[in-house]
């Protein structure tokens, strides 16, 4: 694709384009061009009319797009590390749970900033079709928000005042699939040839059985097959998630044009990053499961190539639970390193942290990191306790193999521990989407319900609620101190929130009992937050703590990397973060009783003065019950 040709396709749709907007459009083409160019070639045939389209519909978006974020994809442009940086936090909230309206979340952006927040994903709010609608996901309009929730105008609102706060907002935007009530899939059912072939639509199962032979399938309870027969269009369409959530045909380029056209429409209403949802689904390959494809990279590169362009301040992050080595993709390897998205779930992390509270052993733990990827320096993760999803336990039978035991066993032991049907356990959860065949049981419920906060306040022992607490927030420095990207806090995890019991007297919810995890925001516990002595007082300014203690340490910057060391306790897990200003090396004990500080791993790594830059003092000789330590060498 010749550059100057490109150019003119996106400057002719700007009036007045000033010398120096000029040039700084030639300098974003000439820089992406060839991203784009790669991506758009090794999927469509003919990449030239297609990427002529594409500079039209930069050009479009370009000249509409408001001068303050202009100024803002300036400032991204000469701080391309924002979102790498240690003061960078993150919280997640549905919005009618948080606040109810998107003007009430406006009103809530002090309590964010009080925690330290700097990066706001609000869940699913554009429009969804009517009824069951999978929490959000199966979106009827792009460019309309829930109307409980308020308009678009009020969402461009909050995003202006947000940015005013330095708090960057994260949307959702599903990519693999629409609502049967979209307006594409509406034409597609009154037979518009050009939006039929959005869609898979197939006249028989012939082409669906044998696609069927090798596709998992994502809810076997509730939506088992891969295929919907539908009676408008005639034809087998193809559902992954639920029979009416309708997969796109991202190999027809006329759809990932109509995205590109909603992403930087969006963007220009103010939204920072978008998680690209269900990403890992979108190119389809008979004889496989039709996930991580190759033509899924190759297309979130040219994607994010045409956003560079266009809006540089916007970031990408893959909504994508897969294997480490399927998983680092989506940040980039071999030729689209560095290319794809700037961010992805840290889903290891997460499963690896619920594995070790519940066995008191991080050997599984310390082997998972030592086997996981290295990510781009320019890319990073976004670590988490819990999210709005199930719990998959997602342990390697390789990893458990190097640890002399079965991964299928430890699985059944994690969902059965979490359930709170192993003798001992803490936690109080449900199972969700029990597989008989594979044995598959994934986990529902709260952070704190899961960590034995429900069960020692039900006992109202006090020694328990103590030991639930340190849980929670030692699980917590796991994922805030891991360091290579942004961690986030599920809302009301910062409080103690427990498990919504209630979640079934809602008509749409109660065949899902992930809403035993999404609870309505509690603000009058909120309230207690300011009572010391209080569980949500305790857990609230913990976290805190926390948070102010990785803002502090600048080797938590995320395009350095952590490194899982052995050292002789099972019970303990200890992290390095080499840094030029002195490694970092980060212990956690994950039982109930005190362990000696590992002073000869600390030794070989040069600290013989230990410094805790959680505490800010230096590192006593025992670490307490769940005690967590980030320590350096003290410098006099």
């Amino acid at each position: 694709m010749d550059g100057h040709r490109f150019f003119q396709g996106i400057a002719s749709q700007i009036e007045a384009l000033d010398a120096y907007r000029s040039a700084d459009l030639q300098a974003r083409v000439h820089r992406y061009l060839d991203d784009l160019w790669v991506g758009l070639q090794a999927v469509y045939p003919q990449a030239d009319p297609v990427a002529e389209r594409v500079a039209q519909v930069i050009g479009q978006n370009l000249a509409q797009r408001p001068t303050d974020l202009q100024a803002l994809d300036l400032e991204r442009i000469h701080t391309p590390d924002w979102f790498l940086k240690p003061e960078v936090h993150g919280y997640i909230a549905y919005t009618d749970r948080f606040a109810d309206t998107l003007q009430g979340v406006g009103a809530h952006i002090g309590y964010l900033k009080e925690l330290g927040i700097r990066y706001l994903h609000l869940m699913p709010l554009l429009l969804p079709r009517e009824g069951e609608n999978d929490g959000g996901y199966a979106v009827a309009d792009y460019r309309r928000v829930r109307p409980d929730l308020g308009s678009m105008d009020d969402l461009e609102a909050l995003c202006t005042q947000l940015r005013r706060e330095g708090i960057s907002l994260c949307l959702d935007l599903v990519l693999n699939h629409v609502a049967r009530e979209h307006p594409w899939a509406e034409a597609a059912r009154r037979g518009d040839p050009k939006y039929r072939d959005y869609f898979y639509i197939y006249p028989d199962r012939t082409l669906p059985d044998q696609f069927e032979r090798t596709l998992p399938e994502v809810f076997p309870d509730f939506a088992p097959g891969n295929f919907t027969w539908d009676d408008e269009v005639q034809g087998w369409v193809w559902t992954t998630f639920n029979s009416w959530q309708w997969d796109v045909n991202w190999s027809n380029p006329e759809v990932f044009l109509e995205y590109l056209d909603v992403i930087l429409w969006l963007a220009n209403k103010g939204i920072d990053v978008f998680r690209l949802d269900a990403i890992a689904f979108t190119w389809k390959r008979m004889g496989t499961h039709c996930q991580n494809q190759p033509e899924v990279h190759a297309l979130t590169q040219a994607l994010r190539a045409a956003v560079r362009i266009a809006a540089p301040a916007v970031a990408f992050k893959a909504e994508a639970i897969v294997a480490p080595e399927d998983l680092i993709a989506y940040l980039g390897t071999r030729e689209h390193y560095g290319k794809v998205s700037e961010l992805a779930y840290h889903n290891t992390l997460m499963v690896q942290i619920w594995s070790s509270l519940a066995s008191r052993d991080t050997r599984l733990f310390t082997q998972a990191l030592m086997r996981f990827p290295e990510k781009p320096a320019s890319a990073g993760w976004t670590t988490y306790l819990r999210c709005h999803d199930d719990i998959g336990w997602a342990i390697s039978d390789t990893d458990a193999a190097l640890q002399g035991f079965s991964g299928a066993a430890h699985r059944r032991f994690l969902s059965d521990f979490y359930k709170g049907d192993f003798p001992g356990s803490f936690a109080r959860g449900m199972h969700f989407q029990e597989n008989p065949e594979t044995g598959d049981r994934r986990t529902s419920g709260s952070a704190a319900s899961l960590a034995g906060l429900e069960a020692a306040l039900e006992s109202g022992n006090p020694r328990l609620i103590n030991l639930a607490i340190e849980r929670i927030l030692l699980a917590h420095a796991v994922f805030i101190g891991y360091g290579e990207g942004i961690p986030l806090i599920y809302m009301g995890d910062e409080l103690g929130m427990l498990n919504d019991y209630d979640y079934a007297q809602e008509p749409a919810h109660q065949d899902d009992n992930r809403w035993l995890h999404r609870p309505k925001m509690d603000w009058a516990r909120a309230e207690r937050r300011k009572q010391e002595g209080t569980v949500e007082h305790r857990i609230f300014h913990g976290i805190k703590g926390l948070l102010q203690a990785r803002a502090r340490t600048h080797q938590l910057h995320a395009t350095f990397s952590t490194k899982p060391l052995w050292q002789p306790n099972p019970h303990l897990l200890v992290l390095k973060r080499p840094h030029p200003e002195g490694t970092l090396v980060q212990v956690y004990n994950f039982s109930e009783q005190d362990q000696a500080l590992p002073w000869e791993t600390l030794r070989q790594e040069g600290i013989v003065q230990p410094y805790d830059h959680i505490t800010q003092a230096p590192a006593p000789a025992y670490l307490r019950p769940f005690a967590r330590l980030w320590l350096a060498q003290h410098q006099a």
